[in-house]
């Protein structure tokens, strides 16, 4: 189920900080992450659980169970690359999917919220995310010294946000070669659903490995649960679109 639009009817704002948003993560990708080849910056501004969980920043080669790792000397304190690595990508398909998620979803909430309490609660649903990796890396005995990056975790909040506040709101997919409209509920309650699944086979493994950091997805998206009420908070709720 890929998602190519959704109902914007009751979007009446220009959301500038979405745009924004994604314009800063294509810059990061093309200029300074070089396409993703840059590996001595994406080393740098990666998030660390080890650095997170100690304060310390970790630099050389490191050993693990699937070879040597390379971390740059990070240039700021090691907690800012909770923020820095929100806006890094490690290939076109990565910054692909997460700008397209984004572009759909995120300026609804914009247009609820107004430019600014949008901005924080992108951000802050990104560092709840980010620091769920790093716990759920620890409690399951994890390597720590894997790093982790990109903007999946802020979405996942932006999408636990979205399925909370516009349930049945139409989302326009592509399903097997056939262009359907479905609830929101739909969409977003299939994708969080499959991280669960898939989070049961990566967290039971010692490996280590890398990969998709689920527990930051499963963290971003309980946060954007938990906070949207928050900070929807005396705002006014736009004049739904859909049947009821």
């Amino acid at each position: 189920m890929f998602p190519l639009s959704d109902d914007n009817s009751e979007v009446r704002i220009t959301p500038f900080i979405n745009y924004g948003i994604i314009a800063l993560n294509v810059l990061v990708f093309v200029l300074f992450q070089q396409m993703g080849a840059d590996n001595e910056f994406n080393a740098a501004f990666v998030t660390v659980p080890k650095e997170i969980l100690t304060g310390q920043d970790v630099s050389g080669s490191i050993q693990t169970s699937s070879g040597n790792l390379y971390l740059s000397p990070t240039p700021v304190h090691p907690y800012v690359t909770l923020l820095t690595s929100m806006f890094m990508h490690g290939g076109l398909a990565h910054i692909g999917g997460n700008m397209l998620y984004l572009w759909i979803f995120g300026d609804n909430l914009e247009n609820r919220m107004g430019h600014l309490r949008y901005l924080g609660f992108y951000l802050l649903c990104g560092i709840v995310a980010g620091l769920s990796h790093v716990i759920m890396s620890q409690l399951m005995d994890q390597n720590l010294y894997i790093p982790c990056l990109g903007a999946s975790g802020a979405i996942s909040g932006v999408m636990g946000g979205y399925i909370c506040l516009y349930p049945k709101k139409r989302v326009t997919v592509l399903v097997l070669r056939q262009i359907m409209h479905v609830p929101a509920m739909v969409v977003l309650g299939s994708w969080i659903l499959f991280q669960l699944v898939d989070s049961l086979g990566f967290l039971g493994s010692q490996s280590g490995g890398g990969g998709v950091a689920y527990a930051a997805h499963i963290g971003g998206f309980l946060a954007g649960l938990t906070l949207i009420h928050l900070f929807v908070a005396g705002t006014r709720e736009p004049q739904q679109a859909w049947p009821d």
